[in-house]
């Protein structure tokens, strides 16, 4: 199968996708309860669009596409409120946070649909242990040879968004040290990781998609599980790395962002990205996961050192305008508050400590959705 044609899509309109929890409210471990929630869901109307996830104790939602803030926080918040309102009549809970901190991955189901059923058969055991939560951010652009331009020259910001929105410190009911847990997961995929170094779409197309596809390995752009990647059909790029934050206007803010950042980035006010940028990728990326904004990062260009925190807040700064012409100043504020705010990681450590135990922070996580 070709490649699909790069979509034109209206320049930096923004779509979110969340993937999120469904718990038991008898023991707070996850519950096979998508179909039910999905079928009762489906009654009545839905803003954007709800759909199953690889196993049957998660769900995904995706927006519409917004062009600025006030439109996404106001659609991700009706969703949240009629997702909250199913949950009550199932007896269930729902919440954000990119890993269940104590669930096993053995007892997962997978979720009866063709596309997740040969994923399980390719992958085995890595497709339950695929129960993990994030938020995907799609930004619209022009054309493919943009997209390609902006996906690599956001790689230096890749950790930005890791540590803004890590809420995965648990795994197997365990403290893992990480703030973002959940990557580790993602990464054990062979697809994953960086894509590869190409500033025309012509170029990707022939001299990469093409080959990848004689090899038998892939047959669509869904089958790469990249930080960030382009998606033709859509007309996109879509930022992958995010955790599930714990309330909707993180996600939003977040987006953003995003937003903001990438029109601050077309406007050339950067250098032009290289191959040599990502000599330092997977270590930011590392330092991200593992210490959240209390990480240490190396610029790919001038090859200091930075504090994580000090370099968000100096983005934050230099792109204020930009936010400000996008209708994005109230992102853009929610933002520079979170790194002087305990993040999300932080606030389940601190639920864990609080109450004692791991079912207490997932009923935090529960009420904080709310």
């Amino acid at each position: 199968m070709a490649l699909e044609k790069f979509k034109n899509s209206q320049a930096l309109s923004m779509g979110v996708e969340l993937e999120l929890q469904l718990i038991s409210l008898s023991n707070f471990d996850l519950v096979a309860a998508s179909p039910d929630m999905l079928e009762l869901l489906s009654r009545n109307d839905f803003p954007g669009v709800v759909t199953p996830e690889v196993t049957e104790s998660m769900i995904e939602i995706a927006t519409s596409i917004h062009t600025e803030y006030g439109g996404l926080i106001t659609e991700l918040e009706q969703m949240r409120n009629i997702l909250v309102r199913a949950a009550d009549r199932l007896n269930i809970g729902i919440s954000g946070g990119g890993t269940h901190p104590f669930q096993i991955w053995s007892d997962r189901r997978i979720f009866n649909k063709p596309r997740f059923q040969e994923v399980s058969a390719l992958y085995g055991y890595l497709t339950k242990q695929f129960t993990i939560f994030g938020q995907h951010v799609h930004i619209g652009c022009t054309n493919g040879d943009e997209a390609l331009f902006l996906l690599h020259a956001l790689n230096r910001y890749v950790p930005h968004f890791i540590a803004l929105s890590a809420s995965s410190p648990f795994v197997q009911g365990h403290d893992t040290l990480f703030n973002s847990a959940r990557l580790n997961s993602v990464f054990a995929f062979p697809l994953s990781g960086r894509a590869p170094f190409f500033l025309k779409w012509e170029e990707f197309e022939k001299h990469y998609f093409e080959k990848m596809e004689h090899t038998g390995v892939v047959k669509s752009m869904k089958d790469f599980y990249w930080d960030i990647r382009p998606k033709p059909e859509y007309g996109t790029i879509e930022l992958r790395v995010c955790d599930t934050p714990l309330t909707v206007e993180r996600a939003a803010g977040l987006a953003c962002y995003l937003q903001s950042l990438c029109k601050y980035l077309l406007e050339r006010n950067e250098p032009e990205p290289a191959e040599d940028d990502y000599l330092v990728y997977n270590y930011n990326r590392f330092q991200a996961c593992r210490f959240g904004l209390d990480g240490t990062i190396v610029h790919p260009k001038s090859y200091e050192q930075m504090p994580l925190r000090e370099d968000i807040l100096t983005t934050v700064r230099k792109i204020q305008t930009h936010a400000d012409s996008l209708g994005a100043g109230d992102a853009l504020e929610h933002i520079y508050q979170a790194t002087h705010t305990r993040s999300d990681a932080s606030l389940l450590r601190d639920e864990y400590s609080n109450r004692g135990s791991v079912e207490g922070m997932v009923d935090f996580s529960i009420q904080r959705f709310r």
